[in-house]
């Protein structure tokens, strides 16, 4: 197994242990300011999230750099995006930080995306990730971070940047998806 699926892996094996620190409730205290509260678990997982998130380009560049593309790399990559992005969304619902519908939706899109590039693939095209699929895939970062931490730091300003993340979020999340349907709309001929 070369370098960039081990990393690949990593961030697989990451998934349940930020989903441990979000979910399970350590006593390591809290973080209180100015009436804006986290916890400690929480800043834990957010940190092991962003660390997870930001292996995603980095096992790409080096499979590209040093020709170690593999089809499970193929395989792997989306996979652990997935399965980081949905694991975060579906803590968060059971938070009760996001409602459920928001979650459905976001994970829809992923199934949905996923769906056209395996019909894409077994004709032998491949479908490359998009600038707008790359935007989403920076915002949901941002957004599931902010999650995470409850708001931190901008709750202290009474700023609402959470409310505002999730609505673009959605919006970024529904256009990408459309736009990889209307971009390779020949892949699904409609008889």
């Amino acid at each position: 197994m070369n370098l960039a699926n081990k990393i690949t892996l990593i961030r697989i094996f990451l998934v349940p242990v930020v989903m441990l620190f979000l979910l399970v409730r350590f006593d390591l205290g809290r973080i209180s300011i100015a009436g804006s509260i986290t916890t400690y678990s929480e800043v834990i997982a957010a940190l092991i999230f962003i660390l997870a998130a930001s292996t995603d380009g980095l096992d790409g560049y080096i499979a590209r750099k040093r020709k170690l593309v593999t089809n499970l790399g193929k395989f792997l990559d989306p996979l652990a995006d997935k399965l980081l992005i949905s694991a975060a969304l579906i803590s968060l619902v059971e938070m009760q930080r996001l409602d459920a519908w928001i979650a459905i939706l976001i994970i829809s899109r992923e199934f949905a995306v996923t769906g056209l590039r395996l019909i894409a693939a077994a004709d032998g095209k491949v479908i490359a990730a998009s600038n707008w699929g790359k935007l989403k895939t920076w915002v949901q970062i941002i957004t599931v971070v902010d999650l995470i931490l409850n708001n931190f730091p901008f709750s202290i300003l009474g700023f609402p940047f959470n409310v505002i993340m999730i609505w673009v979020t959605v919006l970024i999340t529904l256009f990408s998806g459309y736009d990889y349907f209307i971009k390779n709309k020949e892949v699904i001929e409609i008889e």
